[in-house]
């Protein structure tokens, strides 16, 4: 769910073939939610909707609420849209979303889309989006927090092999430094004290935590499925012909197959961190 502007749209369809693991996330986030919510029709923004299952929980837990989804990409809010025709859709951007004005928002919530800022300005659009909320309005995030991880390591690993057919699309950017903006890496997640020192002068109570999943998926294969419908997308829009993008995926998934070794019934673990933070207005 990019937040800025790529050469092709996300793929929804490739988003959901993992669609129960990526909302587990959802479900744990709302339970440390729900409890501060006690307006009987309150007003939620999902920030970086996706394709509509974090909406749905959403409602399903306030079945009164007032919800308006909102994302970059088309692609994700048609589908959106179609599994929730009654619900209003937007297509926004992070870094200037602000609510209708006037308006009293009980929630600002946001799943998986928070580590596509880069990081100058990831916990400063993070406070602002904060500072709108009326007093006793939750702000509730949930960010992949998996740089170091081998799904993300080895994607930067295979990008810069020199001898590859792929380096060509990669020769000019600086994967992995930081200061390069265009490159297809994501930065890293704060440490969540940094979360805790921007938001806690603002607020009457902040909750952080991180959990890693582990997801039981067919085989090194389905890794490779699985990032393509995120983080892998910023490096295969950047390969244009198909036969060095095919390689790419072919090498990247060798080095996934020696990263995580099969488990007894051939299938393999993937390890999966993700950092949650809600904050309450004070």
């Amino acid at each position: 769910m990019s937040t800025e502007p790529a050469k092709k749209d996300w793929s929804a369809t490739q988003y959901l073939k993992f669609g129960n693991e990526r909302t587990r996330p959802v479900y744990d986030l709302m339970s440390q939610i729900a409890p501060h919510i006690t307006t009987q029709n309150p007003r939620i923004y999902d920030l970086g909707c996706g394709p509509g299952n974090s909406t749905k929980v959403l409602l399903d837990t306030f079945p009164g609420a007032n919800v308006t989804g909102m994302d970059s990409s088309p692609d994700m809010l048609s589908k959106a849209s179609a599994s929730l025709p009654d619900i209003e859709f937007i297509k926004g951007d992070l870094h200037t979303f602000v609510p209708k004005e006037g308006e009293e928002v009980d929630l600002l919530f946001s799943n998986a889309v928070f580590h596509w800022l880069r990081s100058p300005t990831r916990i400063g659009t993070l406070t602002r989006l904060f500072q709108t909320l009326k007093c006793g309005g939750v702000l509730a995030i949930q960010v992949p927090d998996n740089h170091n991880e081998h799904t993300h390591r080895l994607m930067r690993e295979v990008a810069t092999q020199h001898d590859s057919p792929w380096y060509p699309y990669f020769a000019d950017t600086r994967i992995g430094k930081f200061e390069d903006k265009s490159r297809p890496d994501l930065d890293s997640i704060e440490p969540p004290n940094m979360f805790y020192n921007a938001l806690a002068p603002h607020a009457a109570s902040v909750n952080l935590w991180r959990t890693k999943y582990q997801h039981v998926l067919k085989d090194a294969g389905a890794i490779v499925e699985w990032v393509k419908g995120t983080g892998l997308q910023p490096y295969l829009q950047r390969i244009e012909h198909e036969e060095p993008k095919k390689a790419f995926l072919e090498e990247y998934e060798k080095r996934l197959a020696k990263a995580y070794p099969e488990l007894v019934d051939g299938k393999v673990l993937l390890g999966y961190p993700r950092l949650f933070v809600v904050a309450v207005r004070k």
